[in-house]
């Protein structure tokens, strides 16, 4: 049985670049990245070693579809979701109706809802609402007790009775298949910083073997926490990138001087994924071809990648030949590129050793910041843009490249037929996808 062809017809995206694909696409081409101090209430409970971050700008949430009362039921992950779903349908030029005025819940119109799933990743789902209640529930018994309640943290207010369904990972995919009214497989991967690209490359071989027409994919992330717990995880594992003397120059992978990875307050980016003859018929614009995807695993440790690169290598190598490519196929690598030190090092060895200096090499997170369980879906969304319009952003503040690999060192017009978008996560997880130029 042959494989059926997959398409990307629709693309919404929130990161610390924007509040849309559009938003992030240009600040992505102009280098134009987030980067601020961290906030000053955070050094009430420890000091960091790195002090700035990637924050998200300002969100509208009703103007992304999330009224008032969603706003206090649903955790910000959850949120940032169903908003870049949301902008996805619509850009894929699907109309939605009404279903259920009472549950805000809609119809995609012409599909069947049991031909349609959801496949979306996350690092760490609803975290910050279980830090939220989790305070509330030690702290509130100490303000009758305490002669001074004011000394306490600031706290929510009461105690979520959402609280379990904002906390589950599980709503990232829930969430849009209940908006959406979605019957078919919905499920949530949690493979730390490649969930997102795991996520993309299971929607892909569903639509492939016919399990599915249609699929929201991709990653959401949120880990601005008020009191700065998740970000010092990171710091204290000397993962977060120093400021030196300019904070604008700090985040730096595959350059000399780099020193860790930017962390980044959240994101998400969904991709409406789907079967090429149907999107065809229907009237679709295709971004881009989803033609290939490898995932393994290194089973070497929890936090660093194995030394010698050979599961990549056979990671990628595999991605490839799902293609049905060869290795001097590709012409653009979107990488993992977070800054630090030794993956860094590890992976321009393997593209150097996979692919030589003839494709594209770029690292999204030099403008992005790493989004952890977003930034798979962030990257294979710029990945798709990139071939659709055939240019591409730089990567932002290299200077003294760490390898002679042809980095983009300006954005511009690039011929890019194929691309490969990889992720390496804490665990050992490893997975690609590789996109087609539409032509």
């Amino acid at each position: 049985m042959s494989r059926r062809r997959v398409v990307v017809t629709g693309i919404g995206m929130i990161s610390p670049l924007g509040t849309s694909a559009g938003e992030c696409w240009s600040a992505l081409l102009e280098s134009r990245p987030s980067v601020a101090a961290t906030p000053a209430s955070w050094r009430q409970y420890a000091e960091t070693a790195s002090t700035i971050w990637a924050p998200l700008p300002p969100i509208d949430w009703p103007a992304h579809g999330i009224s008032r009362i969603e706003q206090m039921q649903l955790d910000t992950s959850g949120m940032l979701t169903l908003a870049a779903s949301t902008e996805a349908i619509r850009d894929a030029g699907i109309a939605t109706s009404l279903a259920d005025p009472k549950k805000k819940t809609f119809h995609l119109d012409g599909l069947a809802p049991e031909r349609c799933g959801v496949f979306m990743g996350t690092g760490v789902g609803g975290i910050t609402s279980f830090y939220g209640n989790a305070v509330n529930h030690v702290m509130t018994p100490l303000k009758a007790v305490l002669a001074d309640p004011t000394a306490l943290p600031p706290m929510p207010p009461r105690f979520n009775p959402f609280g379990v369904p904002a906390m589950m990972p599980n709503a990232v995919s829930a969430l849009p298949g209940i908006r959406w009214s979605l019957g078919g497989p919905n499920l949530t991967f949690s493979q730390a910083c490649a969930a997102g690209t795991v996520a993309v490359g299971h929607a892909f071989r569903a639509i492939a073997a016919g399990d599915v027409d249609v699929a929201l994919c991709g990653g959401a992330e949120y880990l601005g926490d008020p009191y700065g717990g998740i970000f010092r995880g990171f710091d204290i594992a000397r993962t977060l990138v120093s400021e030196g003397s300019d904070p604008q120059r700090a985040n730096r992978p595959f350059d000399r001087d780099r020193t860790g990875f930017l962390f980044a307050e959240g994101g998400a980016a969904v991709l409406v994924c789907e079967e090429a003859d149907a999107a065809r018929q229907r009237g679709a614009r295709a971004y881009a071809e989803i033609v290939g995807y490898a995932e393994n695993f290194d089973g070497y440790s929890i936090m660093s990648i194995e030394p010698s690169g050979t599961r990549i290598v056979a990671m990628i190598e595999a991605a490839v030949r799902d293609a049905g490519c060869k290795p001097a196929d590709i012409d653009y690598v979107n990488t993992h590129g977070t800054g630090t030190a030794v993956n860094d090092e590890i992976e321009s060895a393997v593209i150097d050793q996979i692919f030589g200096s003839k494709p594209l090499v770029n690292a999204t997170k030099s403008l992005t910041g790493h989004c952890i369980g977003a930034s798979g879906g962030i990257e294979a969304a710029v990945t798709a843009l990139s071939l659709a319009h055939q240019t591409t952003h730089a990567c932002h503040n290299l200077e003294q490249p760490i390898r002679d690999l042809r980095f983009v060192r300006a954005a511009g017009p690039y011929q890019i037929d194929t691309a490969i978008t990889q992720s390496f996560a804490f665990g050992g997880h490893n997975a690609a996808v590789v996109m087609k130029r539409i032509v």
